[in-house]
């Protein structure tokens, strides 16, 4: 079991999780040097010119090598303060022979510098090529190539990403290691971008895990987005796997902290859930970056750092030591709340908070410790009323059987406390716009998609429910929905009300009978938060007839739907 603290420093379990572009890396293409060295066609620009440089890979040394690097040529204006330099090693002469001493006045100063394997990466021209000669020009063997002739540009794990940025990524003073020297690190593959489609020996993993791992699939074991045509969506289920993952690690308390890597569109959301979901008082951060690790204008690699920094400072702890905050997302060096945080431009900076007051807590990445602006007063984690460990082991759900909507058992944990992939409830977002309904009538029949939805959760999801996104702020949604909406309550699902995108204003209850208030939260946290609830609360019990409810099964309901709206209150 990893240690919180090893040798002085803190322990922080770092999770993987899907389409994240932040464990993505550019397109591996063959260099100039190697199709220069095997006759192939070098890579010109756009005009037709040569390229000035081949770009540098990180990449590992086999063997030492000692190499002569020219003095003065780290920055133009070294030579201009050469009186302040210590000699160089020796010179090299014409015929790039190395002398200690100058031998001519067009000898070059130079340092001599052995390079090992046990340093670490270095970049490198990119000297591989396809198994028939040819260059890599992208990541698969050509366009539209099939998986199997296509490499998975993510990283399976954060391990590699973390050697890079500590290796080659230079701090404010001028040194590296910014990542090692400041807390060790464990790497979990929760619902990981990259995978290993042949399979790893368990020797060779670099995640917390045990034996080998099997050959992996794409949309199954690891999600990629890269190329585009190859791009897996996670199912439900994957929510639950890794919620199991991320409980079991920060459950014994070796943690200072964790932090959580996944795509710049959905960190938001799995960072939320994890913030209701995941009872431990370490602070949890969520890191996404809008453009590849290695490309210009990177910005992940500094939300991971200041990820650590923000762990490391303690600035959330109470005075138990626990996490006062919950889950965060660093991004840009802001510190947003998980339930307020949103994406809105594919640029770095293009995050901003939702609701309309707050979302943005503090700074980091200043000069200086990070800082708190104000502290969020909503439940989370340890306090959260649907963390783990306060879902039940089952709860009821409703089912069709026959002609009438039953009640059925749904397991929601097994014997060991872990989240079971079947209990993920199926959550419905329903939007509203002006001029959306055929009629004036109002009915219920007009809303054939609704309807759908619910005879299917009647069959195949005993516990499913709504977000109805009506106008802002206030969740007004047009009749014919409203009244789709009342007959799905009474089959048994509840439905949350929430303004249209990110409003700024409350969702009132008193406007609202026979629904949950979604407070000011988007649709899609609203959607997370009733998930929630639905494997705390069980389904609502329904009407025998959920067009014609009685006052009793009217009654039944709005109680039912009190546990919800407190929750919902407070989280």
């Amino acid at each position: 079991m990893a240690n919180a603290v090893t040798h002085g420093k803190p322990r922080i379990a770092v999770f993987s999780g899907p389409t994240a572009t932040i464990q993505n890396s550019e397109p591996l293409v063959t260099s100039n040097k190697a199709r220069e060295k095997y006759g192939l066609s070098l890579r010109m620009n756009a005009d037709g010119t040569p390229m000035r440089f081949d770009i540098l890979r990180a990449q590992r040394l086999a063997a030492p090598v000692t190499v002569y690097v020219e003095q003065f040529s780290a920055h133009p204006l070294e030579r201009d303060a050469a009186e302040l330099y210590a000699p160089p090693d020796g010179y090299l002469d014409a015929a790039g022979v190395f002398h200690k001493e100058r031998t001519g006045p067009a000898d070059k100063p130079v340092y001599a510098v052995t390079l090992k394997p046990e340093d670490g990466l270095y970049p490198l021209p990119y000297m591989a090529r396809q198994a028939a000669g040819q260059a890599w020009e992208e990541d698969g063997t050509e366009k539209g190539a099939l998986a199997e002739r296509t490499r998975v540009p993510f990283f399976p794990d954060g391990s590699r990403l973390f050697e890079e940025i500590d290796r080659l990524g230079i701090a404010d003073s001028g040194v590296g290691c910014s990542l090692s020297s400041k807390a060790d690190f464990d790497f979990y593959r929760a619902a990981p971008s990259g995978g290993y489609m042949k399979g790893l020996a368990a020797a060779l993993r670099t995640d917390v895990g045990r034996g080998d791992i099997a050959p992996e699939v794409h949309g199954r074991d690891f999600f990629p987005y890269r190329p585009n045509h190859l791009r897996k969506e996670p199912p439900m289920a994957t929510l639950a796997k890794l919620t199991n993952v991320v409980q079991q690690a920060l459950r014994g308390g070796q943690y200072a902290g964790a932090i959580w890597l996944e795509g710049s569109p959905f960190v938001e959301e799995t960072s939320y859930w994890l913030n209701l979901l995941i009872d431990t008082t370490a602070p949890i951060a969520g890191n996404s970056s809008q453009r590849p690790h290695g490309a210009v204008g990177n910005d992940g690699d500094r939300n991971i750092v200041d990820s650590v920094d923000y762990i490391t400072s303690r600035i959330w702890a109470d005075e138990s030591g626990r996490d006062c905050i919950g889950a965060v997302a660093i991004l840009d060096e802001q510190i947003f709340t998980a339930r307020d945080v949103q994406k809105a431009d594919a640029r770095p900076g293009g995050y901003v908070a939702t609701g309309g007051h707050g979302g943005i807590i503090g700074r980091i990445g200043h000069p200086g410790p990070p800082q708190f602006t104000f502290k969020t007063i909503k439940r989370h984690t340890y306090n959260s009323a649907v963390n783990l460990t306060q879902l039940p082991n089952e709860v009821q759900g409703s089912r069709v059987q026959g002609s009438r909507i039953a009640t059925v058992v749904v397991p929601i944990k097994d014997a060991d406390g872990n989240l079971l992939p079947a209990a993920i409830p199926k959550v419905t977002i329903v939007k509203h716009a002006r001029y959306l309904p055929e009629d004036h009538s109002g009915d219920a029949a007009a809303e054939i998609d609704i309807l759908a939805r619910i005879e299917n959760n009647l069959r195949q999801a005993p516990l499913a429910g709504f977000v109805a996104e009506g106008s802002a702020p206030f969740g007004a949604m047009s009749n014919s929905v409203d009244a789709a909406l009342r007959r799905a309550t009474f089959c048994g699902m509840p439905f949350v009300k929430v303004g249209r995108g990110n409003a700024a204003g409350f969702v009132e209850q008193a406007r609202n009978p026979l629904s949950i208030a979604g407070s000011n939260l988007t649709s899609t946290k609203a959607r997370l938060l009733l998930m929630a609830c639905l494997m705390k609360f069980g389904a609502l019990p329904p009407a025998v007839d959920p067009a014609n409810p009685t006052p009793d099964e009217v009654k039944a309901v709005e109680t039912k739907l009190d546990q919800y709206r407190e929750v919902f209150n407070t989280h």
